[in-house]
């Protein structure tokens, strides 16, 4: 099956730093993939590739058939592909109502407004905020921002959701509610991308994982893979390569 989404030996650098370097990796329809790595592995920027904030040096990235290399986001998510943001960033000052009313109209099928509302609702029952379609974006708790920008960036239609630490800041009741929310989203149909810090959720979400470092993919397979492979033990735990001796604990 042709994937949905198709990273082929991109490359990005910012001045001195590498930030990704010759990344190839695909997304099946329907599937979650986790992206995971140390902290400056490059996982936000290889979000910014893909939905166009940013231009890679070179590399393409295909979604559907469409190459979207290069493509400005709105362009991006006029083909289907949305995304949440690690730091929340609602319209403060207008409703949950009106901040997803923004992605339904400015995503893949160019709503209406009458039509857009309509979704939105839809987008607002999957995360569990119909009953706060009317408060400001402002007011909302961290997980009622959290579920916000998901609303929004779910009533944009996408085939394609980008999650960049959607878990992030949360205690550990609304994690799981959040992991229910993610898993219906799944079941809609929806493909998902996600970096994620919670290595117990990322490991029980994903269908496959990409293990970033330094820019470049050290590996990639099921959870249960990935979890048994001493390079990536090496790069989160920080373990002497052997041969070599630790100077102490």
């Amino acid at each position: 099956m042709t994937p949905l989404l198709e990273v082929s030996g991109v490359s990005k650098r910012y001045g001195g730093v590498q930030a990704v370097h010759e990344l190839s990796f695909t997304v099946q329809h329907g599937e979650i993939l986790g992206l995971i790595g140390p902290n400056g592995a490059g996982k936000s920027t290889v979000f910014n590739l893909i939905n166009g904030v940013h231009p890679p040096d070179k590399g393409r990235i295909v979604f559907e058939d469409h190459d979207i290399t290069g493509e400005p986001p709105y362009r991006v998510a006029r083909h289907g592909l949305a995304r949440t943001h690690q730091i929340v960033q609602p319209l403060t000052g207008m409703t949950v109502l009106e901040n997803c009313t923004v992605g339904a109209c400015f995503g893949r099928e160019n709503l209406p407004l009458a039509r857009a509302r309509e979704v939105v609702r839809e987008a607002a029952d999957i995360v569990g905020l119909t009953d706060r379609l009317d408060h400001l974006a402002g007011r909302l708790t961290t997980a009622g921002k959290k579920r916000l920008e998901l609303a929004r960036a779910l009533s944009a239609r996408p085939k394609l959701l980008l999650l960049d630490e959607v878990l992030a800041g949360l205690n550990p009741t609304e994690i799981e509610r959040m992991i229910a929310v993610i898993r219906r989203i799944r079941a809609s149909g929806i493909a998902i991308l996600m970096i994620e810090h919670v290595m117990r959720v990322i490991m029980s979400l994903s269908d496959r994982i990409v293990v970033l470092n330094l820019g470049a993919k050290l590996a990639e397979g099921t959870p249960q893979e990935v979890a048994r492979n001493a390079e990536v033990i090496a790069a989160y735990l920080g373990e002497p390569a052997p041969g070599t001796h630790s100077a102490g604990h």
